[in-house]
């Protein structure tokens, strides 16, 4: 865990549905914010049906976009849904996968969220690069704390040690970079 003007920033390895001391989760979702596989479909069983019956209103969403939901019987009080670049279809995935992690931060200041949780979008299916994700997604995090008034804390969830050990040795570089700049 790191702090960052005020902000804790930290890793664990785990559920990301199974977070109840979390105001808000973020699920990589697909264009039309449907139960799908993975993170997405996990967080829709979890939750129940009215959670899809809320998302449709919604959908479709571009990549990068970010919109808020009621969460339903999830242990938090709200669901930010983003839709994570293809890694292999898309021109600029970096600048794609900044913009989950910027417009869902901004999204939850403006609620008044004062913790959040993400897991690491894009490197399931979609097919991104963990290392390379971890790098944009810190570096992103890190770059829109000073924009951000209500939360406190920032965690991401990783569900294997793999995709763990990398985003956790990622937070420690980037905030020793930030430290010495």
């Amino acid at each position: 865990m790191v702090k960052i003007k005020n902000i804790e920033l930290e890793c664990v390895k785990g559920d990301i549905t199974s977070q109840p001391d979390i105001d808000a989760i973020v699920n990589a979702a697909n264009r039309f914010l449907a139960p799908g596989g993975g993170i997405s479909g996990a967080i829709h069983r979890r939750a129940g049906p009215l959670l899809y019956q809320e998302c449709k209103k919604y959908a479709p969403i571009e990549t990068g976009q970010a919109v808020i939901t009621g969460a339903y019987n999830l242990p938090n009080k709200f669901v930010i849904h983003t839709v994570g670049p293809v890694y292999s279809e898309e021109k600029n995935p970096a600048e794609k996968l900044a913009m989950c992690f910027k417009n869902s931060l901004i999204i939850a200041d403006k609620n008044k969220v004062k913790s959040i949780a993400f897991p690491a979008i894009s490197t399931g299916v979609f097919g991104y690069p963990v290392e390379q994700a971890a790098e944009v997604s810190m570096k992103t995090v890190i770059e829109t704390i000073p924009q951000i008034k209500f939360i406190e804390k920032i965690r991401f969830v990783l569900f294997d040690e793999k995709t763990f050990n990398v985003f956790n040795q990622k937070i420690k570089e980037i905030y020793e970079r930030k430290s010495d700049s």
